[in-house]
């Protein structure tokens, strides 16, 4: 049986949102905790977004260079069950506050130009050493800001060993997102700016092609 490709919606900001995503069938719910992003979200707003989410759905908090007691912070009064570092982030870093905090977390690769697929594996065999909390990296094309980039990079140099432990990211839509699949087969895929209406509002419409699009990608597969 071919395994179904994990769906996360990221950069979420209001309850209508987050329902039409888990009505929808998404795996997992991303929140912004940078407040310097245009979808930043506060721990008291993901509180109340996430009561009423499922057990069966992942909730996602990405923080940016945040301090140990900064997370914990958040955590204490919008427990996400898993963390996602976007930041400079080292990986004793990432493991200090993930075992402080007993959440598992991603860490996002922004990818440049002159990354190479070396590059990739190098990343992933160091967080993977440095903490038990790893599950996996997220992989985002490089821009001059932290978050999200809305861009693609270029997939051909994801390794195929490494590809069915990523969660792809950066410049998804619903018109790509199964070449994206048929090409890389990630673990999951990320998209945020993909299915917005401005920044920080959901489409409805376009979380479910989206969604469409990937459940067609793995059914030919």
């Amino acid at each position: 049986m071919t395994q179904q490709t994990r769906i996360k919606i990221c950069g979420l900001t209001r309850a209508e949102d987050v329902q039409t995503a888990v009505a929808e069938g998404a795996d997992a719910l991303g929140f912004v905790f940078y407040p310097q992003s245009p979808r930043y979200v506060t721990p008291e707003t993901v509180a109340r977004l996430i009561a009423e989410v499922p057990p069966s759905v992942i909730t996602v908090g990405l923080f940016v260079n945040a301090t140990p007691n900064e997370v914990l912070d958040t955590l204490a009064q919008a427990p996400v069950s898993v963390l996602q570092f976007h930041g400079d982030e080292t990986p004793d870093q990432c493991a200090l506050i993930a075992a402080a905090a007993k959440r598992p977390f991603l860490r996002a690769f922004r990818v440049k130009p002159e990354t190479t697929s070396g590059d990739l594996l190098q990343c992933e065999t160091e967080y993977r050493a440095a903490s038990g909390y790893f599950a996996g990296l997220l992989l985002d094309t490089h821009v001059d800001s932290y978050g999200g980039s809305g861009k693609v990079f270029d997939w051909s140099l994801i390794p195929e060993e490494l590809a069915p432990r990523v969660v792809l990211s950066g410049g998804l839509n619903a018109q790509n997102v199964t070449g994206a699949i048929a090409q890389v087969r990630p673990f999951a895929v990320d998209i945020s700016s993909g299915v917005e209406r401005t920044k920080g509002i959901k489409d409805a419409g376009k979380i479910h092609a989206f969604i469409s699009a990937v459940r067609q990608a793995d059914a030919t597969r």
